[in-house]
C-alpha cells in the first residue's frame, strides 16, 4: 500500500511502532518494581508523541484549525516542489482517517489505560474518537473548501 501523506510527514515507521507497542505491553505487564522506571520512560515517550499530534483530541474547532494549517502546509510545499508527488487534497480524507485508526486513537488509548492525566486522559480519547467520527462525516465537504480556499488564496492563516 503506497504511503500515505501523513506517514510521510510524520515519518510513520512501522517497525518503531511495533517496538514502542512491545516496550509498553512490556512495562504495563510487569509487577516488578523495576518496571516502575520503565513505565514512567515510557508514559514520558508517549506524552511526548501526543504533544505533537494534541490537536486531533481536543475540540472538533481546535483539531479543524490546525489540519487546516497542516494542509496548507503541505500544499505550499507541494506547489514548490519540496512536498509530496502528489496535490495532498487528493489524499486528505483518506489519510486523516487512517492517522486516526493507526496513531491518534491507539495513543489516546494508551494514555488513557495509563491514567496519567486522570481525567484528561479519557477526554482526549472521546475528542479523539468524535473527531475521528466527525471527519468521517464532513471530512470530504472540509477538503473541497479548503481546496476552494487555497486556489483563491484565502486558507485561514
Amino acid at each position: 500500500m503506497p504511503r500515505t501523506d501523513h506517514e510521510l510527514f510524520f515519518s510513520f515507521d512501522e517497525e518503531l511502532v511495533a517496538l514502542r507497542n512491545n516496550r509498553w505491553a512490556k512495562a504495563f505487564s510487569a509487577e516488578e518494581e523495576s518496571a516502575v522506571d520503565m513505565k514512567a520512560t515510557i508514559v514520558i515517550e508517549h506524552i511526548i508523541q501526543a504533544a505533537d499530534v494534541a490537536h486531533t483530541m481536543q475540540h472538533w474547532h481546535v483539531y479543524q484549525k490546525w489540519n487546516e494549517k497542516l494542509f496548507e502546509e503541505m500544499s505550499q510545499a507541494y506547489a514548490s516542489g519540496r512536498g509530496a508527488a502528489k496535490d495532498p487534497s487528493l489524499s486528505w480524507y483518506q489519510s486523516e482517517l487512517w492517522f486516526f485508526d493507526n496513531y491518534v486513537i491507539p495513543l489516546a488509548k494508551k494514555l488513557d489505560e495509563c491514567g496519567v492525566f486522570g481525567v484528561c486522559s479519557d477526554e482526549s480519547y472521546n475528542y479523539a474518537m468524535e473527531n475521528r467520527m466527525e471527519w468521517e462525516s464532513k471530512g470530504e465537504t472540509i477538503i473541497k473548501e479548503m481546496v476552494l480556499r487555497r486556489e483563491e488564496g484565502n486558507l485561514k492563516s
